[in-house]
């Protein structure tokens, strides 16, 4: 057995409760622990993956280079397609880095908080994690991290922006001036909730090598059961990452629905706005609910951080929730004894459902 995974820590789910209902009981479910989108995607999604079953062709594998995909990330990047690669999934693209990258005796630096599963990737190639925390309130000294990374000289670096859980977004001119410092230094920028937040640093990719940007169509597009992502970069590094990269591993179907939704980007971006909406009433009315102690982190991302006093108040309100068929996130971090929740943001009506619900726990 590789030494590396015996005493490895998983990437921790989310509960898995939601699953264990009927599909009837599904449609009376708001599912806000796993950031996904709250409504269906792009009616063009179930007309294209119908038309995939009914030609046929279904016992070949999928077609490896999609000429159509790669055209429609190149005019949604606005990045020329030898910029652009196809993944099944960021989770896919995150292993090829690692492999990429990584090995024994190399280091890794994250900024966390942040998506644990990619710290699950570098130590399973034997590298060295090493996590440099925001503060206790969540803010962020860039001169500290700088110093950091200075001290550390690590192969690679991991920066989530906007960050999940706090929704902290890095300025461009930030990130810049990083790659220009550390030139011999990778810097992994996971801009999972792009849409959201607004801020991206693909232009940066034209004239720095030494970045490599995750993005998914798992958030604001919709379609997370495909799981289909994507990269951006230098195209060098995309003719590195080509060597190992095996490119049937991404299905048909996930193309096809890749395809449907890039196709269709009005739809995602009439979402997107609705929930920037959502966002703003909600984080308004928690603030109204909840007890002045509490503290809430509203940022670039489609989720809201909620900080508690205590975890017996935090359990409660989730497991109240939960009887609700309300699934949040429950996180648990160093800062005030692990005493968070993060809740996905929908659509206004589904938030102001939600915000009558904490509501009501509080007045009980």
């Amino acid at each position: 057995m590789n030494d590396h995974i015996k005493n490895l820590q998983p990437y921790k789910l989310t509960s898995h409760k939601a699953w264990e209902y009927t599909d009837e009981q599904k449609e009376n479910i708001l599912k806000l622990d796993w950031n996904e989108a709250t409504i269906p995607p792009s009616p063009l999604v179930k007309k294209q993956i119908t038309e995939l079953i009914n030609k046929g062709h279904l016992n070949w594998y999928p077609d490896v280079k999609r000429k159509q995909l790669l055209e429609l990330l190149e005019q949604y990047v606005g990045l020329d397609e030898s910029y652009i690669q196809y993944f099944a999934s960021s989770d896919s693209l995150h292993e090829y880095i690692g492999t990429m990258l990584l090995s024994i005796g190399k280091k890794a630096l994250m900024l966390v908080p942040a998506y644990d599963n990619f710290r699950l990737t570098c130590q399973a190639k034997g590298a060295e994690v090493i996590y440099y925390q925001f503060k206790e309130d969540f803010s962020f000294s860039e001169e500290e991290f700088r110093k950091e990374i200075q001290t550390i000289a690590p192969n690679l670096v991991y920066i989530c922006t906007p960050n999940n859980p706090t929704g902290y977004t890095h300025s461009i001119n930030y990130i810049e001036s990083l790659l220009k410092e550390f030139p011999n230094t990778y810097f992994i920028i996971d801009e999972a909730y792009y849409e959201f937040g607004g801020v991206t640093c693909k232009e940066l990719v034209k004239e720095y090598k030494n970045i490599i940007i995750s993005r998914t169509f798992s958030k604001a597009f919709g379609i997370a059961n495909f799981r289909i992502g994507y990269m951006i970069s230098n195209p060098e590094n995309i003719d590195i990452i080509n060597k190992i990269r095996n490119p049937k591993n991404i299905s048909s179907f996930s193309q096809e629905a890749a395809i449907a939704v890039l196709s269709d980007v009005e739809y995602m971006q009439s979402y997107v706005k609705e929930v920037a909406i959502a966002k703003e009433a909600f984080y308004k009315k928690l603030l109204a609910i909840l007890p002045s102690y509490n503290k809430v982190y509203c940022g670039g991302g489609n989720f809201i951080l909620i900080s508690f006093k205590d975890k017996i108040e935090k359990e409660s309100l989730a497991n109240f929730l939960e009887e609700n068929r309300i699934f949040v996130r429950n996180l648990t971090y160093s800062y005030r004894d692990g005493a968070f929740l993060r809740i996905t943001i929908g659509t206004t009506e589904q938030m102001e459902y939600v915000a009558n619900i904490i509501k009501n726990f509080y007045e009980k």
